[in-house]
């Protein structure tokens, strides 16, 4: 059985890692491509052993062999095979394992894609991998192994946490987990650059791919998170500035901060320094990340138990921005930039104000999320913080990056002119206004979200006249219709126009998040048949029903729901008690509109009067949250694809290489 041997495997894992890290930075500097080409075939060994490692412990959670503890931990027999199949990461040393897995394979992926074209410089970005690969690696040899075997096997596992049986939350670590190691490649490539010299311009080409795909993973992963709160936690919303929650935005800010600085580097050759600070920060962060899952400092529903991987994590995080500064400063030569930023009002400008705030936003939540530890480290006391802080300090931050989002794409390099900045933002400045006196009307006062909405109206004003403008030049420079312009505009400059999209996706996002200003929340109790209004709506209880299967009992209650006199729907919401866990759960019911959601939570039932007791929320605009996401993955993936130019440029380079090729004729 594979299972048996998993430990085995892990040990030569271990070896093959050290190999490969071993032979690929000596190959390195001594400059050996025999030894450097040996590292790169290590590296897919070692992705092939972590692929069994991880088959065997699939294997064993399938089989229900409770001989391991990590099985019988985090499995059941009654549980079903599709959480039985994702336990895989329910637990420390199983998510471990599968961190690892995913660096291995995004470590075979670069040198399968830049072997050739970056032979300078791949040794040192495989040796760099290899070194975080043997970290975990080493964790899960002499720490947390998943195959560590029980004296006596119990008849039954403990099963898999009730919370985390739930779609959301089966899919949110594999996302969040390809964000988290997915820094470590634009890490690599920076340190690699300094370690090996070459750190021109064609580094920042190389990794902007490399920082956006963990981006956007990492951005999808937070968000999935949230859909796995509002749906199974049951206290109506999707984000309390948790501090795993905060350990998975921290990066993802800093990420964005150097997904805009490198432009100004590609461009214009500037920032150099800084973007590598950025890097380094963000990839650091990331391990800090899973560092607070980990240790158990910090009391959270998403963290595991406290363990003695903690300090070791810690220690690594230390080792990794020591190392990494150190690099940075011995060569802080090669990054030197006689190119200057020659206006306040410029593109430069605008991003690095942008940078500016993004990183002072990153500090805040970092700050907000390690006092409680300092506190007790330093006075004894625990001290929370909580939402409160964290809205105040944030709130003002994220409305000015919004208004930085309608002007930064705008602004033109270098300097922009009164003339042109009157021609770019008159119109949006107009229609923003007309938008504030319609939201007064409508008796939106509240300071914060009557800001929040103007933005929203003047960022898509912005890019609708963006893509407007652009397609009514080729209109008159093509002959083209008005749409074919648009699709040619767009084709010939994907990554502009995704970005723009991306742009888009960040302000559903913010007219998502600002409707939580708006919540209605209340508790009604009723008998069977009996109706309770809340605003608008009228929900009647129809009664309840108990059922039960292997796994769970289930009582279901049966709402019907009107909006405005009219029926729309029913509800069901229900409580679940797990068997083996002895563990209950809120399922809510949720009815989703445009507009607002309408959010149900069983709270009860009297056994002596038979009343259900409900805690109803109605939620303005959380879908737009949600909607939003779809539109930041679709805008990434198209700002992803290759420009016309940039496809036929490729053609021409392999053919001019095919012919160079060719041997000569007399």
């Amino acid at each position: 059985m594979l299972a048996e041997m998993g430990h085995l495997i892990l040990i030569v894992s271990l070896a093959t890692g050290i190999y490969a890290l071993m032979a690929s930075f000596v190959g390195a500097v001594k400059h050996n491509t025999v030894l450097a080409i040996s590292g790169q075939r290590a590296a897919f060994a070692l992705l092939f052993l972590l692929t069994l490692a991880l088959l065997g412990i699939e294997q064993a959670l399938l089989a229900d062999d409770f001989h391991f503890r990590y099985v019988a931990s985090y499995s059941s027999r009654a549980l079903p095979t599709f959480f039985k199949i994702t336990s895989l990461w329910a637990g420390q040393a199983g998510s471990l394992l599968f961190w690892v897995w995913i660096l291995a394979g995004y470590t075979a992926l670069v040198v399968l894609i830049y072997k050739k074209s970056q032979e300078r410089i791949i040794p040192y970005v495989i040796g760099i991998l290899m070194v975080i690969s043997v970290f975990f690696i080493s964790l899960l040899v002499f720490v947390d192994s998943p195959f560590e075997m029980l004296a006596q096997a119990p008849a039954d596992g403990r099963g898999l946490n009730p919370l985390l049986q739930h779609f959301a939350m089966v899919i949110h670590p594999p996302v969040l987990y390809l964000g988290y190691v997915g820094f470590a490649v634009p890490f690599a490539f920076g340190i690699a650059g300094l370690l090996s010299g070459k750190i021109d311009n064609s580094w920042v080409k190389t990794v902007r791919r490399w920082t956006v795909v963990p981006w956007l993973f990492l951005g999808l992963g937070i968000l999935l998170g949230g859909k796995w709160a509002y749906e199974e936690l049951g206290w109506g919303g999707y984000w309390a500035w948790d501090p795993v929650e905060n350990a998975a935005f921290m990066p993802w800010l800093l990420g964005t901060a150097f997904i805009h600085s490198i432009m100004i580097q590609e461009k214009k050759d500037m920032l150099k320094v800084w973007n590598m600070v950025l890097i380094i920060l963000t990839f650091t962060m990331s391990i800090f990340g899973t560092f607070l899952t980990r240790s158990g400092v910090i009391s959270s529903v998403h963290s595991f138990a406290q363990s003695a991987i903690g300090p070791i994590f810690f220690g690594f995080v230390i080792f990794v921005l020591l190392t990494s500064v150190y690099i940075l400063i011995q060569n802080l030569h090669l990054l030197k930039s006689s190119a200057r930023i020659e206006s306040v009002v410029s593109r430069e400008s605008v991003f690095l104000i942008n940078n500016v705030v993004f990183v002072g936003a990153c500090f805040a939540v970092f700050w907000g999320t390690i006092f409680p530890v300092v506190s007790e480290a330093v006075r004894g006391v625990k001290i929370t913080v909580g939402p409160p802080w964290f809205n105040s300090v944030n709130v003002p931050l994220f409305l000015f990056i919004l208004f930085l989002t309608g002007v930064g794409p705008l602004v033109a390099w270098r300097k922009s002119s009164p003339q042109h900045l009157k021609r770019i933002f008159l119109k949006p400045l107009l229609v923003s206004l007309a938008g504030l006196v319609i939201l007064l009307i409508m008796g939106i006062t509240k300071i914060y979200a009557l800001i929040s909405f103007v933005l929203s109206i003047f960022v898509t004003a912005t890019i609708v006249a963006e893509f407007h403008r652009g397609a009514r030049a080729r209109m008159k420079g093509k002959n083209e219709s008005y749409f074919t312009a648009m699709f040619r505009l767009f084709e010939r400059n994907k990554r502009r126009y995704g970005g723009y999209i991306v742009h888009f996706a960040m302000v559903l996002l913010f007219v998502g998040v600002t409707g939580s200003a708006f919540d209605t929340d209340a508790e009604v109790v009723l008998a069977s048949h009996e109706s309770a209004k809340i605003g608008r709506y009228e929900i009647t209880y129809h009664g309840a029903q108990t059922f039960a299967d292997e796994h769970k009992q289930v009582l279901r209650t049966h709402l019907t729901l009107k909006r405005d006199g009219k029926e729309v729907g029913d509800l069901f919401p229900q409580r679940h008690f797990y068997l083996v866990q002895e563990q209950p759960t809120t399922e809510v019911a949720v009815k989703s509109f445009l507009k607002e959601d309408f959010y149900v939570v069983l709270n009860g039932i009297d056994s002596e009067t038979d009343k259900a007791t409900f805690e109803v929320h109605v939620k303005p605009l959380v879908i737009w949250v949600w909607i939003g996401g779809y539109v930041l993955a679709i805008g990434t993936i198209l700002g992803l694809l290759p420009n016309k130019q940039e496809q036929q440029r490729r053609r021409n380079t392999v053919t001019k290489e095919t012919v160079s090729e060719q041997p000569e004729t007399v």
